[in-house]
């Protein structure tokens, strides 16, 4: 039985959201050494340039910084190394078939831990141009200033 119970969210990916177009996500474990997970456990961590791939049938996750752990020795882990990802074969498969379709790619939105076991939450995502940003920046805009308007016009009664 778990110690934890829940969600404890570590880091959160907030720009790839405005960068890519989310297709799909999954959710995977993490194969961590000791003291990263009492990094993580710190509330350490930064998904910012972390990426994922495939290679040879197994799911890697690069480039994700956990900073050392404080009180750490000489067995401390490697900020940024590469770490297996724990996911269903059918899951590797159908991943390695949507980025080798072209275009795709596989970015980490969030790290956290369920009932005590860290997790990453992974997207199928396609980078989205200039014009595309700009376009979604523009639609939140204008649906937050028509939610203004709608409250305005309930509190005034007409």
């Amino acid at each position: 039985m778990p110690r934890e119970r829940g969600e404890q969210v570590i880091a959160t990916n907030r720009r790839a959201r405005h960068d890519y177009a989310i297709e799909k996500t999954y959710e995977a474990g993490l194969v961590l050494t000791g003291t990263e997970v009492k990094s993580l456990r710190q509330g350490r961590a930064n998904l910012t340039d972390g990426y994922a791939f495939i290679d040879g049938g197994q799911a890697f996750l690069d480039a994700v910084h956990i900073p050392e752990y404080s009180q750490g020795h000489w067995t401390n882990h490697a900020a940024k190394r590469t770490r297996e990802l724990l996911l269903h074969k059918e899951e590797i498969v159908k991943l390695s078939h949507a980025v080798s379709a072209g275009g795709y790619t596989l970015i980490p939105l969030k790290l956290y831990f369920s009932d005590g076991r860290a997790k990453v939450e992974i997207a199928v995502a396609k980078g989205k141009r200039e014009f595309e940003k700009r376009q979604t920046i523009r639609e939140r805009e204008d649906k937050r200033e028509a939610e203004r308007a709608m409250r305005s016009r309930n509190r005034l009664g007409e």
